[in-house]
């Protein structure tokens, strides 16, 4: 683990700077509640809940709070790499695919697996300064573990190139 990725899970780990850091960056996800409940460098568990501002008509969890509880849990695990990187990486979904499986009620956890690999195309981009992309798949569970949707996000990275101050 490199200290700019420690510095980044204390922060994630932590409820109210995470909740400070959503209000800044990502406000739709602060306000619908979505929360990171576990991290390290293998994998990211995130959570969604039902409520009145993540329900849709059909008294289940709108799939956009899904997706975004489902992106975090890829996102923070590509943030949590590029985070303090010199030089900078630029991280950017150019494609999302999903599966719904069971209504989404209660509190929904979306987990993503793929960390090594996350670390391996954003230690390329950085050492071959070309675009990297790769796939990452996050499973929503329910409370009693059955999936209710799977979602698969194509991830472009690219480190920035360093300005030259002369």
């Amino acid at each position: 683990m490199t200290p700019h990725q420690a510095q980044f899970f204390k922060v994630a780990r932590h409820p109210f700077q995470f909740r400070l850091y959503l209000m800044k960056k990502l406000p739709a996800a602060y306000f619908s509640g979505v929360r990171i409940l576990e991290i390290d460098e293998q994998h990211c568990t995130t959570r969604v809940r039902f409520k009145w501002l993540t329900q849709n008509p059909f008294r289940s969890i709108y799939f956009a709070s899904l997706a975004m509880a489902a992106e975090l849990s890829s996102g923070a695990l590509v943030l949590s790499n590029v985070f303090g990187r010199k030089p900078s990486v630029s991280m950017l979904v150019v494609k999302m695919e999903a599966e719904f499986y069971k209504k989404a009620t209660g509190k929904i956890q979306f987990t993503c697996l793929q960390g090594e690999e996350i670390t391996r195309a954003v230690d390329q981009t950085v050492g071959t300064g070309q675009p990297v992309s790769f796939t990452a798949r996050a499973e929503g569970k329910n409370q009693e573990g059955i999936t209710v949707a799977v979602f698969t996000f194509h991830w472009s990275l690219k480190a920035k190139s360093p300005v030259n101050p002369g």
